[in-house]
């Protein structure tokens, strides 16, 4: 898994500074060390030509698994669980990309892994052990066509894994991104979502996790090539604002994986709050024209809609 994630961070980063062109933004380069055991490295792209901001990061975590984290494990995973002491290992790529243009989607992914096994050695297999990830696009405005790019795209890889994949992960994803506290609005049109993935031999969840990150570039290069140079206004850009305001609102306030950050002995904010853009916007009681772009978008936000 750790090779995989780092030749994958190293081919996101290496096409989306192609997207940016020769004279565009490059990422940054942050390793860090983790005190407790384990090392990242994540990767940041900052006021470039296309994208306002984007990030990719890696992690792999090597430590004791904290109590709080085992007691959460116990209720969700294994009532049986003893009482260890545990050692955790955790490996996962995360990445969001949030553009300039308005027209062009935010884009989120990440993928997983996760294992819990003896600290004394007793067993070489682990006692518990799952994969978690997915990929959502996240439109200012609608087109049905990006919707239905991104959707089939990971679909066929779902579809060539297991042929119930796609419709329960994209159920899944359209009920986990959801700020209820707006009423059921969705932060994006979605795509997939899943975790605590043991259902197969992890070698075959395996090679499905590698495949759907693999296939990342191909959801989404193709539907930022189109739109990163389209015309837009004052107004399309006070509106994208708004909607970067919900997708701040979502990760801060529904998100697990910035409350299981949040919860990992030193944790490092600025890779746990790297999702975040520059800049957001709340207004009061801001609601769209009916029959105008951005009240058709809110209304797939409310109602997800199939587009594969």
């Amino acid at each position: 898994m750790e090779a995989h994630i780092r030749k994958t961070q190293n081919d996101i980063v290496r096409a989306i500074e192609e997207l940016e062109g020769p004279n565009g933004g490059r990422f940054k380069r942050d390793s860090w060390i983790r005190k407790e055991g384990g090392e990242g490295l994540t990767c940041v792209l900052q006021d470039g030509k296309v994208f306002q901001k984007a990030g990719v990061a890696v992690s792999v975590i090597h430590s004791i698994a904290p109590d709080g984290m085992l007691t959460q494990m116990r209720a969700k995973k294994n009532p049986n669980l003893g009482k260890g002491p545990f050692k955790m290992f955790v490996g996962g790529i995360s990445l969001v990309m949030h553009p300039h243009n308005p027209n062009a989607p935010t884009v989120h992914m990440n993928y997983r892994y996760f294992e819990l096994y003896p600290t004394d050695g007793s067993s070489k297999k682990p006692v518990l052990w799952w994969f978690g990830g997915g990929s959502d696009l996240t439109p200012s405005y609608l087109f049905e066509d990006d919707a239905e790019h991104f959707h089939k795209t990971i679909k066929d890889v779902c579809d060539k894994h297991d042929p119930e994949y796609y419709p329960k992960f994209k159920k899944w994803c359209d009920e986990y991104f959801n700020n209820s506290h707006r009423g059921d609005e969705r932060r994006g049109i979605g795509g997939i979502f899943f975790d605590d993935l043991d259902d197969k031999e992890p070698e075959k969840l395996f090679e499905f996790v590698k495949d759907a990150s693999q296939t990342f570039l191909k959801q989404y290069i193709p539907i930022m090539e189109k739109r990163k140079d389209m015309p837009f206004t004052e107004e399309m850009t006070r509106w994208q604002q708004i909607r970067r305001g919900r997708y701040v609102e979502f990760n801060l306030v529904h998100d697990r994986g910035t409350k299981f950050g949040l919860a990992t002995p030193s944790a490092r904010i600025e890779s746990i709050f790297l999702s975040l853009p520059l800049t957001a916007r709340w207004e009061y009681m801001h609601s769209p024209l009916p029959g105008s772009e951005e009240f058709k978008l809110l209304e797939v936000l409310k109602k997800p809609r199939e587009w594969a």
